[in-house]
């Protein structure tokens, strides 16, 4: 941002925080009698000052950096005796491989902020946003893969209701602030401010949800667009992708404005209407508009759902938040084999869908390689795991103070980490799955063109180049074993001859996506604002009984609508502020609902966002 930037908190002293055990042992020193003679006098302080600086020392450097002697990627020197197991920091200690940020409340907003703090504990007020909430969930706002361009497809007209329904419960908003349509169903909300230096800052949303799918209709313990507030949670799709985000930035909106708040910076609200189908039509639409508005790097921040809940994952009384700095790419790769036909009463060795089954088996035989790279999403995520969790495999911990300078033992982390977390071996590697197949109209006819679709998340270490490089690879030797001609991503590849037919290897939607940029996180970089916010928020929630709380930010698997601003900033954070206790069954599933209560805490974060940002 433009102005004053927040500091992360001044690291502790060395004596204060890293060496208790050697501050007692010097204290103990102390008080020790004293020899008779000088001469063991002398002595003992020789053997007491060579015990202090062999075990202090030792105490030191195990507790910052942790030497493998038999790794040969480090030159630092051993000192003959093995570092003492690690353990958790608190909260409040510093870290330098995982930096905390400032807790930030607001300052001059802050008769504001507790004003409105009091608002939201109010139960009339908590009723009425609980009804606002459940009135858009009972808008089925789907969006789906095959929809065609707004204007000409029907199924779009469902998102008219929405807007009809947001500008009436939020008529204030939608009066007040400027208001602008983008391809029809994407809504722009400009709140200007009076300092015109300030670069604006944006908060996404979207209005879509994901298809019921009809045969499980019946599962869901409150049908799924009933919106059914039964007085601790609130049911149905979309409450909590993306609707709570969406109602409750317009709630902290209308009450800020209720309030009277002018604010100083600039702040903007876009809402997309098809992130769950790519986001084509929505913030594809919306980011030119934002660009041509706003300028190339011409906002300061951008925030959108996303990232891990919040909650004491790692066990004990710290909480850990999980925002999303960075994203996975993306490309959705079809194979297309095509072969003679004929009467399946005559069958070649090998049919259409035989040859395509095997290319589907070599590609889930080739993995693609894992890595763990200083410096990533998954590393500095690890990183403050290994140093704040209470509750941590005790290998990892200390591979993990390994690995800040050794090779090995970042390998042997790697690993590690996919042994005991199977979830990172999704955030480690390119994914592929194998998602759809088509192939043959009738039984008695051989299929003459087959195709399977495979989707790939790209691994921030990765490109959209080598995968495909990779999945050539595999391929061409499967395609020359039945004698097929292979056209790989636009160029003709030396395989078979042609005579057993032909494979294509393309995009198939044309969608693919690069892994994004990082958002950097220094201590003069915007990020640290929403950081100190998340914190702050938390922190001040009735009920908050924490030993601390842990920003520890780790890569987005999946994509959102900010895959289009890029070019609006560097910063760009994906979260969203609940607890995971507070979803009752995830999202994209049955039984979809969001604890009421606690989505009250969504509309003091946005609030307090935005009043933090203001002031910076």
């Amino acid at each position: 941002m433009s102005a004053k930037r927040p500091a992360l908190d001044t690291p502790k002293g060395q004596g204060g925080g890293i060496l208790p055990v050697s501050t007692n042992f010097a204290q103990s020193t102390a008080n020790t009698k004293k020899p008779r003679s000088k001469l063991l006098q002398r002595l003992f302080l020789l053997l007491s000052a060579l015990c202090y600086a062999y075990f202090g020392y030792g105490l030191v450097y195990g507790r910052t950096h942790v030497v493998d002697p038999s790794d040969p990627s480090t030159n630092v020197a051993t000192h003959g005796q093995q570092a003492p197991r690690l353990g958790p920091l608190l909260p409040s200690d510093h870290s330098d491989v995982c930096p905390q940020p400032k807790t930030i409340h607001p300052s001059k907003h802050r008769e504001l902020a507790e004003d409105l703090d009091r608002l939201y504990a109010d139960e009339t007020y908590r009723l009425k946003a609980y009804n606002a909430l459940s009135g858009a969930v009972q808008i089925p706002t789907e969006s789906y893969d095959d929809l065609g361009p707004v204007g000409e497809d029907p199924r779009w007209d469902t998102f008219a209701e929405l807007h009809t329904y947001l500008e009436q419960t939020f008529s204030r908003v939608f009066e007040t602030l400027k208001v602008t349509k983008v391809n029809t169903y994407g809504i722009v909300l400009h709140w200007q401010g009076s300092d015109q230096t300030a670069l604006p800052v944006v908060m996404a949303a979207h209005q879509d949800v994901v298809p019921v799918e009809p045969a499980t209709a019946d599962d869901w313990i409150h049908p799924p667009y009933s919106g059914f507030f039964d007085g601790e949670w609130l049911w149905g799709r979309g409450s909590c992708d993306d609707k709570s985000d969406l109602i409750a930035g317009l709630q902290a909106i209308d009450a800020l404005l209720e309030r009277g708040f002018q604010p100083k910076r600039t702040f903007v609200w876009a809402y997309g209407f098809d992130e769950e189908a790519s986001g084509v039509q929505g913030a594809g639409h919306l980011a030119s508009y934002l660009e041509e508005t706003y300028g190339r790097d011409g906002v300061a921040l951008i925030l959108d759902e996303g990232g891990g809940a919040w909650g004491t994952q790692y066990g004990g009384d710290v909480i850990f938040v999980v925002p999303s700095l960075s994203e996975k790419g993306y490309l959705d790769v079809k194979i297309e084999v095509t072969t003679k036909g004929g009467h399946s009463s005559v069958p070649p060795k090998h049919t259409a869908v035989g040859m395509l089954s095997s290319m589907v088996v070599a590609i889930e035989a080739e993995p693609h390689e894992a890595a763990l790279v200083r410096g990533g999403g998954a590393y500095n995520s690890t990183q403050c795991a290994a140093t704040y969790a209470p509750e941590y495999p005790e290998r990892l911990r200390q591979l993990a103070h390994d690995a800040v300078d050794s090779n090995s033992a970042l390998e042997e982390l790697r690993d590690a980490l996919m042994e005991e977390f199977p979830r990172f071996e999704a955030v480690l590697r390119t994914t592929q799955a194998v998602d759809l197949v088509q192939g043959g109209v009738k039984v008695n006819a051989l299929p003459e063109k087959v195709s399977a679709v495979v989707n790939h998340r790209i691994a921030e270490h990765s490109s959209v180049a080598e995968l495909k490089d990779h999945f050539a690879n595999v391929i061409v030797p499967v395609a020359a074993r039945f004698n097929l001609s292979v056209d790989a991503f636009g160029k003709n590849v030396s395989a078979g001859d042609g005579k057993g037919g032909h494979v294509v290897l393309s995009d198939a939607w044309g969608t693919a996506l690069e892994p994004s940029p990082v958002t950097p996180m220094g201590t003069d970089d915007p990020y640290q604002i929403l950081a100190g916010t998340i914190k702050a928020t938390i922190q001040s929630a009735d009920g908050y009984n924490a030993s601390g709380v842990v920003v520890a930010p780790l890569l987005q698997l999946g994509n959102t609508d900010t895959r289009y601003y890029w070019n609006l900033t560097r910063n760009i954070v994906r979260y969203k502020h609940l607890r995971d206790v507070d979803r009752y069954n995830g999202a994209h599933t049955v039984n979809e609902a969001v604890r009421a209560k606690g989505w009250i805490e969504s509309i003091r974060f946005f609030t307090k966002f935005i009043l933090n940002c203001d002031e910076y």
